[in-house]
């Protein structure tokens, strides 16, 4: 049922870190890969490593281009580029538009060209590479931690608005997975994701296992699920845990 021996697969953000390694996976299940990246050189390397395509460019308009590499159609995307965006309400304006452009409309954008024909045809996969951000937070990142509730959200909306019409959708949460993202959060990441940093094939293995069951949360660090709860039923208290990190954050940075 859940063979990907010759499907279609497309990875975003694909050149590095998460992507690549969902890319590898893909491959070594059988699959025909597209590989995109912004960066091209990225891009090829990794689709001449794994015998994959590379399609580079902005993520947000690639399907028709992939879809067209891949012979017609594509039976999974995984929505996996994104933007580790630190700052605060005092953040740029153009931080902030590229953080829910790349990490939210983007997927909206894809899903737009893809699920015509997947409604069609009953059948898809759609795969949101979130990060624990979108369920619980992110220290000292508002623009990151905003945008990626957003891609939750939507991949939640897509799931339960069209899974009766063939659509699965699979929405990854990880907390630290050591790539050039977690290198980028900086002290901030050094203290919340750090020590308990995965490495990308910890995730693939996790979508998988997640594909293997039907599931449309992915936890790579399944502590997270405990994390969620508590923010749902104990907010408060939840938040007062929050506010101390970010307290002990503030005192390092001094």
């Amino acid at each position: 049922m859940h063979s990907m021996d010759g499907a279609a697969v497309v990875v975003t953000g694909a050149g590095g870190g998460i992507g690549a390694a969902l890319a590898r996976r893909f491959r070594a299940e059988g699959a025909r890969v597209v590989v995109n990246d912004i960066d091209p050189v990225r891009a090829a390397a990794v689709a001449d490593e794994i015998g994959g395509i590379a399609v580079a460019g902005d993520a947000s308009g690639i399907v028709p281009e992939a879809r067209d590499a891949l012979g017609g159609a594509v039976d999974v995307y995984c929505a996996n580029a994104g933007l580790a965006s630190p700052g605060g309400p005092f953040a740029d304006e153009q931080i902030w538009a590229a953080a829910w452009d790349v990490n939210v409309m983007a997927h909206v954008r894809a899903a737009r060209d893809l699920l015509p024909g997947w409604l069609e045809r009953g059948a898809g996969r759609f795969v949101s590479t979130v990060s624990a951000a979108g369920l619980l937070t992110m220290i000292g990142a508002a623009p990151y931690s905003v945008s990626k509730h957003g891609a939750y959200a939507f991949a939640e909306w897509l799931s339960l608005t069209y899974r009766h019409r063939g659509l699965k959708v699979h929405a990854i949460c990880p907390q630290g997975v050591r790539t050039h993202m977690l290198t980028e959060a900086g002290s901030a990441g050094d203290l919340v994701l750090s020590p308990t940093a995965i490495e990308p094939e910890d995730v693939a293995d996790a979508l998988f296992a997640g594909i293997a069951d039907d599931r449309f949360l992915i936890l790579p660090h399944p502590e997270v699920a405990g994390f969620y709860q508590a923010r749902a039923t104990e907010p408060d208290r939840w938040l007062d845990g929050m506010n101390r990190i970010q307290r002990t954050w503030e005192g390092a940075e001094r």
